[in-house]
C-alpha cells in the first residue's frame, strides 16, 4: 500500500495527523496504517504511564521519530485539544466516549456531543487542517435482526433504537437500545454541527461493524473490544450473550484502519458516511472457522442464528481502500484466524 496510489492526496505524505484513543483495537490500527502509508502520527492516550509501551512499539515497526504520544484525560475540558491539534492536517477522532452502561439517552448524549464538539472547534481554529474523520457505529444507522429484509442507504438512522430507548421497559432491557440511541442522535447533532459550523476541512463519519482481526500486541492491549468476543468462544465465556447476538456484518481491524486513511487524504471524500461493513457474519460461523483452524480445541457451540439480509451501502468504503491499493474487503475466515493468533 501506498499513498502514489492517489495522483494528488488531500493531505501531502509525511504530514502529522492526530488520532485519537491511540491505544484501543481500531485506532492502533488507524495509527499502524497511516505510518505504513507514510504520514506522521500524534496519537492521544488517557494515561501515559498505562500506554508507554506504543512508540517503541510502533518505532520498531514504522522507524523512529515518526509516532509521538500525548495525554488528553478530560476531552471536556477548555483547551483539551488545543496542543494535540497544533500542526495537525487531519484529524482521526476515535476515542469512544459513549458508554454501554449508560441508561439516560440524554444525560449521555449531552456528555458525549461535548467531548467530540470540544475537539471539533479546536480542529476549526487550526487553519493547517484539511480533513476530520469522525467514528460512529454501525448502530447508528440500523438494530440487526436476521429475520428482516431490508435496504440500508448511506443516511439511514437507527429510529427505532431511539424510540426503545425513549419508551417504556426495564433499565435492562433497555440497555443496548439507549447505547444504540446514544450512538444515533450524537451523530445526527454532530452532521447538524458540520452543516451550521461550515468548518473549511472536509468532514466524513466511518461507520464500522464488529470489528475482528489482528490485535497489533496482545501483550499490552489484551484482546479488546469485539476481538475479545472471538476469545469468548474460545474460552467458553459469556455464551448467553453470544447465542443473542443478532448475525451482522464483520470488517476486519486492518481494512477498518486503512479505511480512515482512505477518507483522510483521498480527494473528493467530503460529507460521507462511509460504512465499514465487510461480509456478513454469526458467531455459529465464527465458531466452525476456530474448529476448522484449531480441531483438536473442544469449542463449546453457539446457537445459530441464521444470516443476516441487509443490503448495506459499503461499496464506496470498499472502493476507497481499493483505492490505496488493497484488494477488497478481507474474508471473515481470514479475520478470525489472525485475531485468534492472538491468543491460541
Amino acid at each position: 500500500m501506498a499513498v502514489s496510489a492517489l495522483s494528488n492526496p488531500t493531505i501531502p505524505p509525511g504530514s502529522l495527523i492526530l488520532v485519537t484513543g491511540a491505544n484501543g483495537l481500531i485506532a492502533s490500527h488507524v495509527v499502524d496504517q497511516l505510518l505504513a502509508t507514510g504520514y506522521q502520527v500524534r496519537g492521544t492516550v488517557r494515561d501515559l504511564a498505562r500506554c508507554s509501551w506504543m512508540e517503541p512499539f510502533f518505532s520498531n515497526r514504522h522507524g523512529e521519530g515518526r509516532f509521538e504520544l500525548l495525554e488528553v484525560s478530560n476531552f471536556s475540558a477548555p483547551g483539551a485539544w488545543d496542543a494535540a491539534v497544533k500542526g495537525v492536517l487531519g484529524v482521526a477522532a476515535v476515542a469512544g466516549v459513549a458508554s454501554l452502561a449508560s441508561r439516560d439517552v440524554d444525560e449521555a448524549l449531552e456528555d458525549s456531543f461535548t467531548c467530540t464538539v470540544t475537539l471539533l472547534e479546536a480542529a476549526k481554529a487550526q487553519p493547517t487542517i484539511k480533513s476530520f474523520v469522525y467514528t460512529s457505529s454501525a448502530w447508528a444507522a440500523f438494530t440487526p435482526d436476521a429475520s428482516k429484509k431490508r435496504k440500508l442507504t448511506e443516511w439511514s438512522w437507527n429510529e427505532e433504537a431511539v424510540r426503545l430507548a425513549r419508551g417504556e421497559g426495564s433499565p435492562q432491557e433497555k440497555a443496548i437500545p439507549s447505547f444504540m440511541a446514544t450512538r444515533t442522535l450524537l451523530e445526527q447533532r454532530i452532521w447538524d454541527w458540520v452543516k451550521r459550523e461550515r468548518p473549511y476541512f472536509a468532514f466524513n463519519s466511518v461507520l464500522p461493524d464488529t470489528v475482528i482481526g489482528e490485535v497489533l500486541n496482545p501483550q499490552e492491549q489484551g484482546i479488546p473490544s469485539t476481538c475479545g468476543m472471538v476469545k469468548w468462544l474460545w474460552d467458553g465465556t459469556n455464551m448467553d450473550l453470544l447465542s443473542h447476538m443478532q448475525p451482522q456484518y464483520h470488517v476486519d481491524t486492518r481494512d477498518t484502519g486503512l479505511l480512515y486513511v482512505a477518507a483522510l487524504i483521498t480527494p473528493g471524500v467530503n460529507g460521507e458516511r462511509l460504512f465499514g461493513f465487510g461480509h456478513r457474519y454469526s458467531w455459529h460461523r465464527v465458531e466452525q472457522i476456530l474448529s476448522q483452524l484449531y480441531p483438536d480445541k473442544k469449542l463449546p457451540g453457539v446457537k445459530d442464528n441464521g444470516w443476516d439480509q441487509t443490503e448495506v451501502p459499503n461499496g464506496r468504503a470498499e472502493e476507497l481502500i481499493r483505492g490505496l491499493g488493497k484488494d477488497g474487503w478481507t474474508s471473515l475466515e481470514d479475520s478470525v484466524r489472525d485475531c485468534a493468533k492472538g491468543f491460541a
